[in-house]
């Protein structure tokens, strides 16, 4: 074996770096535990006891909240807090590099998102200041708070009520002018246009938020429309730092370029605002008190959650040294502090931008940053400059910096900057002229993100710089400067960059994919956070993983059993690449889901596949009397072939699909590429290294024993005359297939359809389990039984139904809530009454039964699937090309992708025709399309592996005929094909059968695939290639020629 050493030193290398990546997952979970120990302390029941006052029903909601609020203190508490031993990290930075399990696996982040409806129409109206207009959209504003009424119809009977006679459409002519709409227009012709515009923006707030979400890089979340509210509902699994998801859904991607004012211009005018204000404070001193609390309270969270660095970052004097000189710093330690607090109440929080010279007199600094304050006080500084805005000219407007300046001792510094509006007050140029953004570098090395304007931008920017030189130009995005460069020269080329002084490589990456998806419509507000349980039940995946656990110890104790002492090297590399695999997905973040699991199967099947062909390779070598180390040589030289081309078209696969693909075909792509790169290393390296090592030693090594020695050693099956039989029986199943979708088709699950959310809240700590099989037992549910996500506690869940989906009368809705409550009444330690369950009557004091209930969208969206099926459509074009050129002969290929659509149509004709017929869930879902995926994976290796050996006979047998030559390839692999195929189905029966209700239509899919893709290498592959080839005319010529020579 050459380049031992080598491959010794990278097997090392990766144990390490995986032992390394898997680390931060125990040391993240240790500390999760100490979370929940301290959050289901005695004192969370004292204070839960305290608030309830006897009240049980409140005692149980206010336990688990104050447990959950306790247990997230915690976590935030430690999140900057050294928790790994060894190397240092942090909570968070241990957090960001553990492994990831997706939303049916762990569960997520579930946001709660509200398109702003009343934003777009002022938008719509110009923003109108008709009496009227304005007074409705406030009446509509209130009623909607308690209304599950479309907003445009709120609207449109508050404006009819205010003035039954005033007319919509002057209002709206201008924007609607193109819509058919005229002077003359009625009212309800207005109010539909509107609702098809406010339902085009929120469709866009849609598309451009599920951008943002798929290039901030969640495999798999789901993202759903809520109909008739303007709310989309978000779950995204793995996510680390709720900040900045926050910040990347709420922005509304709204990019400016101000011009600027230079303090020099406006600090008379400070003087002025600080004097108008000490007046105003003497007038109203106890009335301004209470504002200044009041407005800190309500405004502080938000500019702390958003706030950032500023780009210019200078060595600021104290807020004394600043105003005063020798005469004033004289009349400072005169007076007191509540004095000057008196005299310079803006002063009092805004640091000025003043500067000394060396002779201590103080100036008006040149720049647009008008002056710095601690964060926690730019609400007060807010609430200040909205009294006195009249002193300040009407085009000046202040923006506060992205991100704060922080000192040695962690003080918190941001930059206020004084913008100059244009006539119609916006700003000088604005980001729709931008068409591309990227994160990059500056000349210094500080990350920056650099962005590219259209012509008309290009045209607009040169202007703007060449008018301003010497001057500042604010870039501001969503009311935040994030840098105010000064302009050295004109820049003509619509090139421009955005810096943000200390920005990070993920901030920055995170600004780019929020240009590049758009601006929204309108702004986008989260409504609600919480926690979300794993969609598939904790019990459901506790069995599936002990039963995953069992079948892969049955097959380390098969290769064991069949092939003896080499066995111990097949299985010694099969757990270096389970170790391997999940550290390299834990290192690329990957976020691990059923679809994922499908793809470690599939690359355990592979990995054991590969172990079989090198060891039926080197049993060949020794029959033909070859001694051990020249026999295990020679096998796996042979077997490089078939591995490789096997697991490259795999490969080739996976990549196309992870490109092309979206949501579970990306998360199932990634983790088979990863999964064949470590098999491909372990099946091998690893088992050589072993059996050299057992070589060195001298050390006999025996490949069966006397059970599995002779078995299948001299079959001689002819395949290619079954192959007519074959063709029949798959004809046949073919036909039931097509039929059975043509008239029953498939039972879509509500990721293709959509459903109707209810948040449920017991008495009581329910399972997902319990919950899902109490629904089952309705008759109306048993065909599409419910999904139960615990939803926060453990007290809570989330059902989402698809039933009736198609019914909009509100009669259905009282339907469902009445088979939910006869399902679930069961459950509760009290007895519920309907009224007290449902959320017909008034639940705003209720704690128990439907706390909400919602209508949402299909969680994958049509060009979703669409993108799903071009990508299955390219990787089959590439699965062709490539087995065609790397055998030499298109018939290959043609005879490969039959196959696998004979595969893909007998599993979704199987699930058609059963969905009925047996007794669990069969939907068709996003874990579906994996299941669909996997079984082309494995049906092409199997399929690639026999024409392999085809391959070789057609060289080492030039004179014999393609039956021939195709018998003996299906014959000499078929102990492999079984081995292989058994291991596979042994590992999924074992989690079908104790895997839990709810995975086990995803596994059935797979079991039908595995045996399908088997039948059709095996029986189909062969007789068709032979068929494609003209063989029987080839093989009639050979012997004729044959019968020639022997006369």
């Amino acid at each position: 074996m050459q380049n031992k050493g080598v491959i010794k030193l990278l097997a090392i290398v990766l144990a390490v770096f995986s032992l390394y990546q898997l680390s931060f997952s125990y040391v993240t979970r240790r500390v999760e535990k100490k979370a929940a120990e301290y959050a289901t302390s005695s004192e969370s029941v004292k204070m839960a006891e305290t608030l309830a006052k006897g009240n049980q029903n409140a005692y149980d909601y206010l336990l688990d909240s104050i447990q959950g609020a306790r247990e997230t203190y915690y976590l935030d508490s430690m999140s900057t807090v050294k928790v790994y031993p060894i190397f240092g990290q942090t909570y968070r930075q241990a957090k960001e590099m553990e492994i990831n399990l997706g939303l049916d696996l762990k569960g997520g982040m579930n946001v709660m998102m509200e398109v702003s409806v009343p934003d777009i129409i002022q938008v719509l109206s110009g923003h109108s200041t008709d009496p009227t207009f304005v007074e409705a959209l406030r009446i509509a504003n209130e009623q909607h708070l308690n209304s599950q009424r479309d907003f445009v119809d709120l609207f449109g009977d508050a404006f009819q009520q205010l003035d039954p006679n005033a007319k919509l459409a002057p209002i709206f002519l201008f924007e609607f002018k193109d819509k058919g709409i005229t002077v003359n227009s009625t009212n309800d012709e207005v109010l539909d246009v509107i609702k098809e515009e406010t339902n085009s923006a929120i469709d866009r707030s849609y598309q451009i938020l599920r951008t943002r979400i798929d290039r901030f890089g969640v495999a798999q979340p789901n993202i759903q429309k809520l109909e008739n509210s303007g709310r989309i509902l978000v779950e995204l699994p793995g996510i680390k730092d709720p900040k900045r998801v926050r910040k990347l859904l709420q922005g509304t991607a709204q990019l400016e370029f101000w011009e600027t004012y230079n303090f020099t211009e406006l600090y008379g005018y400070f003087d002025e605002a600080n004097k108008r204000l000490a007046e105003l404070n003497k007038a109203n001193e106890a009335l301004t008190e209470t504002e200044v609390t009041e407005v800190n309270n309500d405004e502080i969270t938000e500019t702390e959650v958003v706030t950032e660095t500023a780009t210019e970052t200078e060595t600021e004097p104290s807020l004394l040294s600043q105003l005063d000189s020798e005469d004033s710093l004289q009349v400072a330690q005169e007076e007191s502090l509540e004095e000057i607090r008196a005299s310079f109440p803006l002063y009092n929080y805004l640091t000025p931008s003043y500067y000394q010279n060396e002779a201590g007199q103080t100036y008006p600094a040149q720049t647009a940053r008008v002056g710095m304050a601690l964060v926690k006080d730019t609400a007060n500084i807010n609430r200040m400059l909205n009294q006195v805005k009249s002193v300040f000219p009407r085009n000046v407007k202040f923006a506060w910096c992205v991100k704060p300046n922080v000192t040695e001792d962690g003080t918190e510094y941001i930059d206020l900057v004084a913008l100059k509006t244009s006539r119609d007050n916006k700003a000088a140029l604005g980001g729709e002229v931008i068409v591309d953004a990227r994160q990059d570098y500056d000349p210094n090395g500080r990350v920056e993100v650099t962005i590219q304007m259209n012509s008309e931008g290009a045209k607009a920017w040169k202007r703007l710089t060449g008018e301003n030189i010497g001057r500042q130009v604010a870039i501001v995005l969503d009311n935040y400067v994030y840098s105010y460069p000064v302009v050295n020269d004109e820049i003509p080329s619509g090139r421009s960059s955005i810096s943000g002084g200390d920005m990070t490589v993920e901030e920055a990456q995170d600004l780019a994919n929020i240009l590049k998806a758009g601006k929204l419509p309108a702004p986008a507000r989260i409504l609600e956070e919480n926690v979300v349980g794993p969609s598939l039940g904790q019990e459901a995946i506790n069995s599936g993983l002990w039963s995953f656990i069992i079948a892969f110890v049955l097959v380390l104790i098969y290769m064991l059993f069949f092939y003896n002492k080499a066995g111990i090297a097949a299985d010694t590399a099969l757990l270096v690449n389970i170790f391997f695999m999940f550290g390299v997905l834990a290192s690329f973040g990957t976020v691990l889901t059923l679809p994922g699991i499908a793809g470690i199967v599939l690359t355990l099947g592979m990995a054991v596949d590969s172990n079989v062909i090198i060891f039926e390779r080197i049993k060949e070598e020794l029959r033909a009397g070859k001694g051990l180390r020249t026999a295990i040589d020679d096998g796996y030289k042979a077997a490089y072939s078939a591995i490789l081309d096997g697991n490259i078209t795999t490969f080739l696969t996976a990549f196309v699909l992870f490109e092309f693909g979206t949501g579970p075909v990306q998360g199932f792509a990634t983790t088979l590429m990863i999964g064949i790169a470590t098999s491909l290393f372990t099946s091998i390296f690893i088992s050589r290294l072993v059996f050299e090592g057992w070589l060195k030693k001298d050390k006999n090594i025996s490949f069966s024993n006397n059970a599995t020695r002779n078995f299948m050693k001299n079959t001689s099956f002819d395949f290619i005359k079954f192959g007519k039989t074959a063709a029949i029986i798959a004809g046949v199943f073919i036909v039931i297939s097509v039929g059975s979708l043509a008239i029953s088709g498939l039972n879509l699950g509500i990721d293709f359809k959509g459903g109707r959310n209810y948040v449920v809240r017991f008495d009581k700590d329910v399972t997902v389990n319990e919950v899902r099989n109490a629904l089952a037992s309705i008759d109306e549910f048993k065909t599409e039984v419910p999904e139960v996500k615990t939803y926060g506690t453990n007290r809570q869940v989330k059902i989402t139904t698809a039933y009736e989906i198609n019914n909009n009368s509100p009669e259905i809705d009282q339907e469902i809530q009445g088979l939910i409550y006869n399902a679930l009444k069961g459950l509760y330690n009290t007895d519920m009454t309907y009224d007290q369950f449902t959320t017909d009557s008034d639940k705003s004091n209720v704690l128990l039964g439907i706390l909400s209930s919602q209508k949402v969208g299909a969680t994958v969206a049509d060009d979703v699937t669409r993108k799903a099926f071009i990508a299955v459509i390219i990787s089959l074009v590439v699965m062709f090309v490539y087995i065609a050129i790397r055998f030499r002969r298109w018939q290959y290929g043609l005879s490969s992708i039959i196959c696998l659509t004979h595969d893909t149509l007998l599993v979704i004709g199987m699930y058609s025709l059963f969905k009925d017929i047996l007794p669990f869930t069969m939907e068709v879902n996003q874990s579906f399309i994996a299941a669909i995926l996997t079984i082309i994976g494995y049906s092409i290796n199997n399929t690639v592996v026999i024409f392999d050996r085809v391959r070789e006979n057609v060289n080492l047998f030039p004179k014999k005929g393609w039956k021939e030559r195709f018998n003996s390839a299906n014959n000499s692999t078929l102990l492999r094909t079984i081995n292989t195929s058994g291991t596979t189905i042994v590992v999924l029966l074992a989690i079908f059968i104790f895997g839990g209700e709810t995975i086990r239509g995803f596994v059935f899919a797979l079991l039908v695939g595995m045996f399908a893709g088997t039948f059709s290498s095996l029986f189909i592959a062969s007789p068709l290639a032979y068929a494609l080839f003209k063989g029987k005319k080839y093989d009639a010529e050979l012997e004729q020629v044959a019968d020639k020579k022997r006369k």
